[in-house]
């Protein structure tokens, strides 16, 4: 009897112990979710305004006097024209009684400088506009914007507020006539960076980021696989391949940043490599994800049942048919995910990218691998760093941008591997 009192007295700790254990877990758990859902929701929160902007609807006369004096229809003419005294005259038609140089100054701040270049292009396109009338939506500034989108409050003191008494009466005159909507902010998807955080966009950074990723991946994976069937299947186990191995999953944990040193001293400073460039970033990013790359592949080969090498071998396969048609085919399939979740890493990484220079100014889209660009990551830095408050809309909003990328291709790792993997 007293031995079975004991023996409960045992089982009921024991069992005490496995319910706190799973407490502690659940508790764990629930506490990263919420951590990742605030840190989401903060993010969400800050940008998801990003993605509408406001326009204003006003009757523009394009005046001759202004785009083509000559009526020569100048290619030249019409595109240095002052279309800013068009957007001007607009305005001045609809507040007729604004007068002095500060009213009229105030006045134009509620357009943005990019509406000018919208009615440029509008006349590059079709000369047949000069001399007519229309009604054209012009991008409001960013400060009448983020008014508008709730960030400020109309009835705080004009101290507090970066547009004027007199600009806020315009502006509710323009909502009294239906003249302000809101629309999708396709400028933000469409454009490079720029001054104006509402003429500044992410496509510069996308294309940038989409230009250094296809360097990366047509380097890193050929050559990590390449490494990885090397090391597994061919090398000779010796000090040396151990060595090797060793340093591998060494510069797997190497801080990123030391490979943005490598790439500086190396690609720009002994090549002769231009700065800022999508080339030398994706030399970059494929120094930093080849060990990932080449450990995921190892692991993928080792996966492979050794029963299949020695079928192949035993049919008569020499040691390359066998991994060739047989291994590498069984394998290809966990190698693919490794080399998604690098590019992934690839993808978020900035530090390295901002020694190699890519941390410019960057206005147009770049169209080649050597042309100046820069990536997402690092344009969220950059525009964290402004001081105008729109930029802060736009940085939550390339931070969305950029998860978005990241949830994508961690998405087709994990089908790519559901789909292909095989279960021996």
């Amino acid at each position: 009897a007293e031995t079975q009192a004991r023996v409960r007295a045992s089982l009921r700790r024991r069992y005490r112990a496995e319910r706190r254990f799973r407490a502690y877990g659940v508790l764990a758990t629930l506490a990263g979710v919420a951590f990742v859902v605030l840190l989401f929701g903060s993010i969400f929160a800050r940008g998801y305004s990003v993605f509408t902007q406001h326009y204003v609807s006003l009757e523009v006369f394009y005046d001759p006097e202004v785009i083509d004096p000559a009526g020569a229809r100048d290619a030249e003419q019409l595109r240095t024209a002052d279309y800013q005294a068009l957007v001007k005259a607009a305005l001045r038609a609809r507040f007729p009684a604004v007068e002095g140089r500060r009213e009229l100054r105030e006045l134009a701040g509620l357009v943005s400088p990019g509406a000018a270049f919208e009615l440029q292009k509008s006349v590059l396109a079709d000369p047949a506009l000069i001399g007519t009338r229309a009604t054209v939506s012009m991008m409001l500034g960013d400060d009448v914007d983020w008014l508008l989108k709730g960030h400020a409050s109309r009835s705080a003191p004009a101290e507090e507020r970066r547009i004027s008494d007199a600009q806020l009466g315009w502006l509710e005159a323009l909502e009294h006539d239906g003249r302000v909507t809101g629309r999708f902010n396709r400028v933000f998807f469409s454009s490079g960076d720029s001054r104006d955080p509402e003429l500044a966009g992410v496509w510069g950074a996308m294309m940038g980021s989409l230009l250094t990723l296809m360097v990366t991946l047509l380097l890193s994976f050929p050559i990590g696989v390449a490494a990885a069937i090397y090391l597994e299947e061919f090398a000779p186990r010796n000090p040396l391949t151990d060595l090797i191995e060793v340093n591998i999953n060494n510069l797997a944990a190497v801080p990123s940043i030391v490979f943005g040193l490598l790439g500086l001293s190396v690609f720009i400073g002994f090549f002769g490599m231009p700065r800022s460039a999508p080339l030398v970033g994706g030399l970059v990013l494929t120094l930093l994800t080849l060990p990932t790359i080449i450990i995921a592949s190892r692991a993928a080969l080792k996966a492979v049942p050794p029963s299949i090498r020695e079928a192949a071998l035993g049919m008569g396969a020499s040691r390359l048919q066998m991994v060739g048609h047989h291994v590498l085919p069984l394998a290809m399939p966990g190698m693919l995910t490794g080399a998604i979740i690098g590019m992934a890493r690839a993808l978020g990484e900035s530090a390295p990218l901002l020694m190699i220079g890519m941390v410019a100014f960057i206005v147009d889209i770049p169209r080649s691998f050597t042309s100046p660009a820069t990536v997402l990551p690092v344009q969220a830095f950059l525009w964290s760093d402004s001081s105008e408050r729109a930029f802060v809309e736009r940085t939550s909003g390339a931070i969305i941008v950029l998860l978005a990328f990241l949830v994508v291709m961690n998405a087709a790792a994990v089908i790519m591997r559901n789909r292909f993997e095989r279960r021996w």
